[in-house]
Parts: C-alpha cells; structure tokens; sequence
C-alpha cells in the first residue's frame, strides 16, 4: 500500500446530512476496501494499493473554519477516519485536536473500534456523536465482502465502550444485502449499547457502478441459487423482500426502547 500527499483541495466540505453543514474526510480512499462500497463510484485511485492524505491538515483546515461558527462536523462521509493507516498517520486525530479547540463537536461514522484511541477527545466535546457500522453477523460473510474491516465483535465492544464513556452511540446496520444478511440478529447484540439504529440497503443505482461490479462475480459464485432474486430485490425498491424486511425489524424493536430510523 502506497500513502502519499493528495493535491490540493479543501479539506472542509458542505455536508448533505441535515444533521450537519460541513463533514471532513481526513483520507482521499479507503483500505478498507468494502466491495459494496458507494464511494468506490468516486474513487481517484485504487484504493488497494494507495491512500492519499493532506501534508498539513490541521494548518489547513483551520484556515478554512475561519469564521465558520462553532457546530457539529461530520467525519465519515467517502472514508473511514480510522480505517488502518491512522493508527500511524494520525490525521483524524489532529481534525479532532483543532476541532476541539475552536469549541466544535464531530458526528463520526466508523468500522473499527480505533476510535477508542480519541475518546479523551470526543468525550470532552460537547455531544460528540459515534456510530459504528455493522451489518453481518456471521464472519466468513463479513470476509467475503469487508475483509480488511474489524470483526463484528470488535465493533460491539467499540459500541459498548462508546456508551459507557457517556457518549452518543449509534449503530448502522448496512448494507442489508437480500438473501445474504439478516439484519435482525445484529439488532439485537447491538441494541444495549445504543441511542439510535440505522438500517440501510445496499446503495447500488445501476449494474455500471463500480460497487456493483465489485459483487455481481461474488453474489453469483457464493450464492447461485439466490442470485437471481437477490439482483432482483437489488434493483427494485418495491420488491416484496423490503417490505417484509421491514415489517419484521418493527417487530422485533417493537418491545425495545431507542430511535430507530428504517431506511429500506
């Protein structure tokens, strides 16, 4: 794996989420290479073999929040902010350095339990929110399609960890791929250790999309007698498999008190 300085470019962008104006990528591409990834309809480079990062973020981007009053910045957006090489670089935790002396908080979306390392940061923020991605419960599937992610276990005990340290903790489940994984199970494990549950489907538009390219060859090798109705449900939102789906997660959360936001 190459990691070298990006070109110039902001390192503060507006944000699509209502949630928040602005969101900060530390990383241009991500190692964690999840097959199924949107981003990798974007990607500058193969993120298999190089990850780009800013020669001087925190000079950077405290040039660029002059002005910009003191609010919640969303970290997670096109990469994983502490996806393997911020264990040495750092990055993240020089945003969350600057961020946290100019009175800002941070919404982080995340796959590994790294984040652990900044709780003396994000827990002397003013609510700093975590959310930790999950979506399969059996481990040789995870490795089919996120291998170079942390194990599922790890991400529970990050979330855990999260909520004892007294922050907001999320859980996203996704993708929910039809056929594949059971959204259910997860749902429960991470239930104890959170304020809020997301589920997502897996966000492919077309079969030209490069995350779609990444699965198809997958799908069909490991699961040849699904595959046929999983692209089906893949590609029409109207499928009865959604429906169903989320007919049975209501149910299940029906007796359980957090927010749950159903995206399927």
């Amino acid at each position: 794996m190459k990691i070298r300085h990006c070109s110039p470019r902001p390192a503060l962008n507006e944000c699509s989420l209502e949630s928040c104006a602005y969101q900060v990528d530390p990383y241009i591409g991500c190692a964690h290479l999840c097959h199924y990834c949107y981003a990798l309809n974007g990607a500058e480079t193969n993120w298999s073999r190089e990850i780009l990062y800013y020669e001087d973020i925190q000079t950077q981007l405290a040039t660029e929040l002059e002005g910009i009053p003191a609010q919640h910045i969303y970290m997670g957006w096109k990469t994983d902010p502490y996806q393997p090489c911020e264990e040495e670089l750092k990055q993240t935790r020089r945003v969350l350095e600057l961020l946290h002396s100019r009175g800002f908080s941070v919404s982080i979306l995340t796959k590994s339990n790294l984040v652990l390392r900044d709780l003396d940061i994000l827990t002397s923020m003013d609510q700093s929110a975590i959310s930790l991605s999950v979506a399969f419960d059996d481990e040789n599937t995870r490795e089919l399609l996120e291998a170079n992610t942390m194990s599922t276990l790890a991400r529970i005990e990050a979330l855990k960890e999260c909520k004892q340290a007294g922050l907001r903790v999320s859980a996203m489940i996704c993708p929910v791929i039809p056929y594949v994984n059971d959204p259910i199970p997860i749902l429960e494990k991470v239930t104890p250790f959170v304020n809020k549950i997301w589920v997502y489907g897996l966000s492919i538009l077309d079969e030209s999309e490069t995350n779609w390219k990444n699965i198809d060859d997958l799908l069909k090798k490991k699961y040849p007698s699904e595959y046929s109705e999983m692209r089906n449900a893949i590609f029409d939102r109207t499928h009865h498999f959604w429906a169903e789906l989320r007919a049975e997660i209501l149910d299940a959360c029906s007796r359980r008190s957090f927010d749950l936001s159903i995206h399927i």
